[in-house]
């Protein structure tokens, strides 16, 4: 135990150095430093540890809350940098592989599709899709209309026109996943009667980067959704917290939602992934009693073996890309 504490006190000294770092920068832009201080971030988040975030002082949450935020608007950033790169290409979607953190999402879109496949009953084929936040660059979406879901169409909500209208962009030449492909500019607040249309939504892991915030998405969500709809949360686990929020399953749960599983890889997926389904039942016991249920009985956490040789390796492969890249910024 003491040994774990000594590690877990290492591992905040060390993240709240680089907040502090970062903090300094004058841009969150791609370029070296931006580039070399996130990098070093995500190789101490990435590994397993024992630290679990939640459970942190005022001090630290504080830090840890701010650190998200900063992580949110670089990874803007850099979607917008690289998104406005591929847009210059007579047809993007044959030149993705340039993004650092592309085979991120060939992974992590695998993974969810497999767990949908898993646990949603019935299986899925879904005829309708919604991704809330998909941002500039909608790899998610992307890999799974091509690689897995060839007959689904998509809707992409994200509050950011510019993002949509960069998101756009990148399908103008494809008449095959970009016909399935739309965007729409839009708070998910605002979005009611929509959402009953879907069999699957996903919610990425900035949409609500507070738990209250979150929370409150959820439960618009279990508001809105139909009956028997999946939902798909990214959330985050372990050190993985201090780059992006985590989701109580419990919120989920209270939102009207039967969790089916939670999955908490330990590879270059840094996403944790909640696979649920919107029930009725659920969320009338919800009302009532003010609690939801996780699942009948308990949910299964899934965590896939460790490849941390591996991710050690792609890490520093993206290192090596980025400093490639520079030429570009």
């Amino acid at each position: 135990m003491e040994s774990q504490n000594k590690e877990v006190d290492a591992l905040v000294q060390k993240i709240t150095g680089l907040h502090a770092a970062i903090s300094k920068l004058p841009s969150l832009s791609p370029g070296p430093d931006v580039n070399a201080l996130f990098t070093d971030l995500v190789t101490a988040c990435v590994p397993p540890s024992p630290v679990d975030v939640t459970k942190l002082g005022p001090e630290a949450q504080e830090m840890r809350e701010g650190l998200i935020r900063l992580c949110s608007e670089a990874e803007g950033k850099l979607e917008a940098h690289y998104s406005d790169m591929l847009a210059a290409f007579d047809n993007p979607l044959d030149h993705l592989g340039m993004f650092p953190y592309y085979s991120n999402y060939i992974n992590l879109s695998k993974l969810e599709y497999e767990l949908l496949a898993r646990y949603v009953p019935g299986g899925i084929a879904p005829a309708r899709v919604a991704f809330i936040g998909s941002g500039p660059l909608p790899f998610s979406s992307f890999v799974l209309a091509a690689r897995h879901l060839p007959d689904t169409m998509f809707d992409n909500y994200d509050l950011c026109g510019a993002a949509n209208d960069r998101a756009s962009k990148l399908f103008r030449a494809d008449k095959g996943v970009g016909a399935r492909m739309s965007f729409h500019t839009a708070d998910v607040a605002d979005l009611r009667g929509e959402l009953a249309a879907y069999d699957v939504v996903f919610l990425a892991a900035l949409v609500g980067m507070a738990a209250e915030e979150k929370a409150k998405v959820i439960a618009h969500l279990g508001a809105h959704m139909a009956d028997g709809a999946a939902l798909v949360v990214r959330s985050a686990h372990g050190a993985r917290g201090f780059l992006y929020p985590i989701v109580d399953p419990e919120d989920i749960g209270r939102g009207g939602f039967e969790v089916l599983a939670v999955c908490h890889p330990d590879d270059d997926v840094v996403n944790s992934v909640i696979i649920a389904r919107k029930s009725n039942d659920v969320y009338a016991d919800g009302l009532q009693n003010g609690r939801g249920r996780h699942a009948r009985g308990t949910a299964p956490v899934v965590s896939p073996p460790c490849r941390f040789g591996e991710m050690v390796a792609d890490l520093t492969k993206k290192r090596e890309e980025f400093a490639n890249a520079e030429v570009a910024f």
